[in-house]
């Protein structure tokens, strides 16, 4: 069986043919826009504190906070490069395998659009219909969408991942890091300490609204784990 028109046109478009972001693709960057600046506050934060507790030179100290910042920033980048990569490259490949099976063994390809319907709810006829309806009109979108949640022509994007990572963690780091710097000594430090959990909430309940938990339970886990970074990092800079 031949792919349809509109299957081959945008197999051959490629990963960036696509005018308007999908759901998905936006919400890729906005999750490692999030990660980021979640980690770029607590980093940056536990080496200030950590620093801050073993000496009292405000140079030093804002050296390391910069020094980690942007030693932070980049490494999201590249993590999440790589782990999106991979996302990428495994929604190419099932989109590869899936326009060979169709040609290669359609009644397979035929059964698994059918069977999908069936699992949820529809009889077995009318599934059979849609199932014809699809490999006449779009079998590699419709194979691609029921079977993998994968939209033909839109894959997630790892350099805009990466960038909204790097972004997000540079100004989440540079919070305690611009406090610190402006304000010296304990009071800067307090500050610091208000300034981290406030963002830590804000980062935590944009997290539970993007996956859809709770807002509350989020925001208090997560100032939680920033309090806590703080207070670790301190312990081991008084231990120097």
């Amino acid at each position: 069986m031949e792919l349809s028109t509109t299957d081959q046109q945008l197999l051959q478009k490629g990963p960036k043919q696509s005018e308007k972001l999908t759901m998905e693709e936006r919400l890729n960057v906005v999750r490692a826009g999030v990660l980021g600046a979640n980690d770029g506050v607590l980093t940056v934060v536990g080496v200030l504190f950590s620093v801050g507790a073993a000496t009292n030179n405000a140079f030093t100290i804002f050296i390391a906070g910069l020094a980690d910042l942007l030693a932070c920033a980049l490494s999201m980048a590249s993590g999440e490069y790589a782990s999106v990569s991979s996302q990428s490259d495994a929604e190419k490949v099932v989109v590869q395998q899936e326009a060979q099976r169709i040609q290669t063994d359609a009644v397979a390809v035929w059964d698994d659009l059918s069977q999908f319907y069936q699992e949820r709810g529809v009889t077995r006829a009318t599934a059979d219909q849609i199932a014809d309806q699809l490999m006449q009109t779009n079998p590699l979108q419709a194979i691609l969408a029921t079977k993998y949640d994968v939209q033909l022509g839109h894959y997630v994007n790892p350099w805009a991942a990466a960038l909204s990572s790097m972004i997000c963690a540079a100004l989440g780091g540079a919070i305690p890091l611009i406090v610190m710097t402006l304000i010296h000594g304990h009071l800067g430090m307090w500050v610091a300490v208000l300034a981290t959990a406030v963002a830590s909430a804000l980062i935590g309940g944009a997290s539970a609204i993007l996956g859809h938990g709770f807002v509350k339970k989020a925001v208090v886990r997560n100032v939680i784990i920033g309090l806590v970074t703080i207070l670790i990092h301190y312990g081991i800079g008084l231990l120097f």
